[in-house]
């Protein structure tokens, strides 16, 4: 390629697919498919399948390492991991081959992706065959270099090579390829009688149509025979000079007419694209027998297809029902789930966390020799999981720890150890959190989550001078005084037209409304109800009484009666409010849980075990200890059944993922590991585990939540203040509206007077002043002075004789006092307003009134 750039001519490969050779040049024209355009067809197979690992074998060249980088980028976007990747040199020998494919057997993954030439392939292909590499449960992928060949190899590689899956650029079918074939035929048919269309390589066919290419760029420039000047330097070139030679005056032209050159040659559409072949799509082939079976093909803009179809519309998927039925290794139809557990091979390294409390569902001790011994709630639950799968794990439980037994991290450490592959799973308490989600995959959890908040208790003090308001809540007192006025209210006004008992002067009348609803509450009221309205409000009244003074009653009994507990802490808030210091486990994720929900770090203790968060609650937060505890429900309910007469839980569960197991990321276990938690979880063998672990484990004898203080609230008795204040309301209003409506002729009268506001107002308060005699009750006897009997009507009072002279302000028009007038039937009349409220105020009223 170099000389190619000396002497300004294009230097044309049909058979370097090699991606990074096309960018070192201009003058390098790769006319063939670079090895970069198969990598999409490869990844699109894995993904079919579901395969979430893949090793991807190659020869240590520039042929073989070229398309690694983009292999890795392809298997990334389709979630597929690599975990090991197998570099053999070009001149590998056999026991080298051997031992790299023992190396492999050793890992758990059964994919493998084969990128190398032809006769490394051959020889990797039979080592694979001679140790069962070849058989049910593997998966096989070549590259489209070692797929083109296959025809050529010996029979035993062919038929060690049986159910392998190649990729190879896919060569559409033309009347023009038929007759290059035919013609091909004819000429070897001799030699090579069993060579056929299906025989023919794409790299021949490349380089048929670069020849064409080439033909018609040198017509496009004017070349038809080789400048002189390039022959003279032929004839005279020796071995001294063999560099020396003088650059082409017509190599640019050629080079750029070549990249101008499009047609249909034998292998499909001629173009080059940046100094390569314009990529196309990809067979994708199964090797049967003797022969290969096409059973896809994978377009750029489709995915996998059955069959080439440019026009449909579809959208872009890989899905497996786009690919024929596939003969796979050990002549199986089964398709293979891309893992296996090794026979034989290193174990599994399972990390453990190391505490030096809170030991009571993990623990991991040592002897006398430093050997670790690690037990637990946890880690039976793990071992009943793996022995639950279908098929046997070999593995080995290994401390989190430093050489001197203590602990080597926090819970996220131990999560990151994983991701770097030091450990294969991390099991014990690891609460799942979306941060840790993002490096490692988690099972399903095999225990409850959430965060719970531990506080100190106090006994209730029943000598407090306020305890007789305690059973009832401050809105239920509020709720309970405003209806006793709002019913009070009701009945004097409902009574007082009626009753003697609700008549009097002002101050009775105040009264009055105090006395009476209160006085219901010893059932001591002795006032008689005459009016229905008034008696419909009392007995519905009389029900709530009875009920909230019953449950009043117990309420406090109940508290002078038995020592009652009660948080220190009620509102979380406070907490935060007032910066007290609150705790959690060391290395817990509860201390970025914390500082979320507003917590400053500097506020924020950690603790190894139990009995230092016993003793920190115990002194407070201002004594130097905490004043609260949080901890995820698992423990926090084990630190409560030790401790339930000095702390409980208030506030609410904050909701978080509960304890799993952890893998690295597209490790194969997850799914087999999470559907024998959901088996043990449902046949109860998990919760019987737990019964058995902490059977022995010391309970507390103190009181339980049952003795805490209980507050009456608004709530249980919205219920009836809303039917007594219903009933009252309407039975008011039927009153007045009958009021009004009975009397409605004085009413327009005084609202068509030329008086103030003031005095209407005062005129119609001292008409419903009035003692009201069409109840039929026996009434006071009333003053005979200035009155005159007769039948009529409360509506003979009237203002028949309002004056109808103006005068400077109103304060005259009420002043004014002309003489009252008494007609033929007896009935006084007022010449103003004033008059007849006074002489109404005066006692003086009418028979009927």
């Amino acid at each position: 390629m170099d000389l190619g750039d000396r002497a300004q001519v294009p230097i044309i490969s049909f058979s370097a697919t090699s991606p990074s050779l096309h960018t070192r040049t201009p003058y390098f024209v790769q006319a063939t498919q670079g090895d970069d355009t198969q990598v999409g067809a490869i990844a699109a197979i894995v993904k079919a399948f579901q395969w979430s690992q893949v090793v991807i074998i190659y020869e240590d060249s520039e042929y073989g390492s070229g398309i690694v980088p983009y292999l890795s980028n392809a298997f990334q976007d389709v979630n597929a991991h690599i975990p090991y990747k197998s570099v053999f040199p070009v001149s590998a020998s056999d026991n080298f081959v051997l031992k790299e494919l023992y190396k492999m057997m050793t890992l758990q993954t059964r994919v493998f992706v084969v990128h190398m030439s032809p006769t490394l392939g051959a020889r990797l292909f039979r080592k694979a065959k001679e140790i069962g590499m070849m058989e049910k449960g593997y998966a096989w992928i070549i590259t489209s270099g070692l797929m083109e060949l296959v025809y050529l190899m010996d029979s035993d590689v062919a038929e060690a090579m049986q159910g392998v899956l190649g990729v190879k650029p896919f060569i559409p079918k033309s009347e023009q390829l038929n007759s290059f074939a035919n013609r091909l035929k004819k000429k070897f048919l001799e030699t090579s009688p069993g060579l056929g269309l299906s025989d023919l390589s794409i790299f021949g066919l490349w380089a048929y149509d670069t020849l064409w290419a080439l033909s018609m760029a040198a017509e496009r420039v004017g070349l038809k025979e080789p400048p002189k000047a390039f022959e003279n330097s032929i004839v005279n070139l020796n071995v001294s000079d063999l560099f020396n030679f003088k650059t082409s005056g017509i190599g640019p032209q050629l080079v750029k007419a070549m990249s101008e050159t499009k047609f249909e040659g034998l292998s499909g559409k001629f173009h080059l694209v940046d100094g390569k072949m314009e990529s196309s799509s990809y067979q994708i082939i199964n090797i049967v027998g003797n022969g290969q079976k096409e059973v896809g093909i994978w377009i750029p803009s489709l995915g996998i297809r059955r069959e080439l179809n440019m026009n449909t519309t579809a959208h872009h998927t890989n899905s497996r029902e786009y690919i024929r039925s596939i003969i796979w290794p050990g002549d199986s139809t089964v398709v293979p789930k891309g893992w296996e557990l090794p026979v034989s091979g290193k174990k599994l390294r399972i990390g453990v966390p190391v505490k030096a409390g809170f030991t009571d569902f993990v623990r991991v001790t040592r002897d006398g020799q430093a050997n670790s011994r690690i037990s637990g709630f946890y880690i039976d639950v793990f071992k009943s999981v793996m022995e639950a799968l279908p098929y046997a794990v070999p593995y080995e439980l290994v401390p989190f720890e430093n050489p001197d037994g203590s602990s080597a991290g926090t819970y996220n450490d131990l999560i990151y150890q994983v991701l770097l592959r030091k450990y294969d799973a991390a099991i014990g308490d690891i609460t799942i959190t979306a941060n840790r989600s993002k490096y490692v995959d988690f099972t399903l959890p095999f225990a409850e989550g959430g965060v719970l908040t531990i506080v100190p208790v106090t006994y209730e003090d029943v000598n407090d001078i306020w305890a007789f308001l305690k059973p009832l809540k401050k809105e239920l007192w509020l709720t309970s005084i405003a209806f006793f006025f709002f019913t009070g209210l009701t009945v004097w006004i409902l009574e007082h037209r009626v009753s003697s008992a609700f008549r009097g002067p002002p101050s009775q009348h105040v009264g009055m409304i105090f006395y009476f609803p209160f006085s219901t509450l010893v059932f001591a009221h002795r006032e008689k109800i005459v009016n229905n309205l008034a008696r419909l409000v009392v007995v519905v009244w009389m029900f709530v009484i009875l009920i909230l003074s019953s449950t009043y009653t117990a309420s406090l009994s109940s508290r002078l009666t038995v020592q009652r507990l009660q948080p220190l802490i009620t509102d979380v808030s406070e907490l935060i409010k007032n910066r007290d210091f609150v705790g959690c486990q060391e290395g817990s994720f509860i201390v970025d849980f914390l500082k979320k929900q507003g917590f400053e770090g500097s506020r924020i203790r950690t603790f190894t075990s139990a009995h230092d968060c016993d003793e920190a609650l115990s002194r407070g937060s201002k004594n130097g200890g905490i004043s609260a505890f949080y901890d995820v429900i698992p423990y926090s309910k084990l630190f409560l059944s030790k401790h339930c007469d000095k702390y409980m839980t208030v506030g609410p569960t904050h909701r978080t993922d509960g304890f799993a197991f952890s893998f690295p990321k597209g490790s194969p276990l997850v799914a087999d590991v999470s559907r024998a938690i959901v088996e043990l979880t449902e046949n109860g063998k998990i919760l019987e585990m737990e019964q058995n672990w902490l059977r022995n484990e010391p309970s507390c004898a103190g009181p339980d939540d049952s003795m805490n203080s209980i507050t009456i609230s608004l709530q249980s008795f919205k219920g009836l203040f809303a039917i007594t204040g219903g009933v009252t309301a309407v039975c008011l209003l039927i009153f007045i509206a009958s009021y009004f409506y009975k009397y409605r002729d004085f009413h327009r009268r005084i609202s068509n007077s030329r008086t103030t506001i003031w005095s209407k107002v005062v005129a119609v308060c001292r008409h419903f002043d009035q003692r009201s005699l069409s109840s039929g009750q026996p009434q006071d006897k009333l003053p005979e002075s200035g009155v005159t009997h007769n039948n009529s009507s409360e509506n003979s009072i009237q203002p028949t004789d309002l004056p109808t002279h103006h005068h400077s302000n109103s304060n005259d028009i009420v002043s004014s006092a002309p003489e009252d007038v008494q007609d033929a039937s007896g009935t006084i009349h007022y010449s103003n307003l004033e008059d007849m409220s006074a002489a109404q105020h005066s006692g003086v009223v009418h028979p009927s009134a």
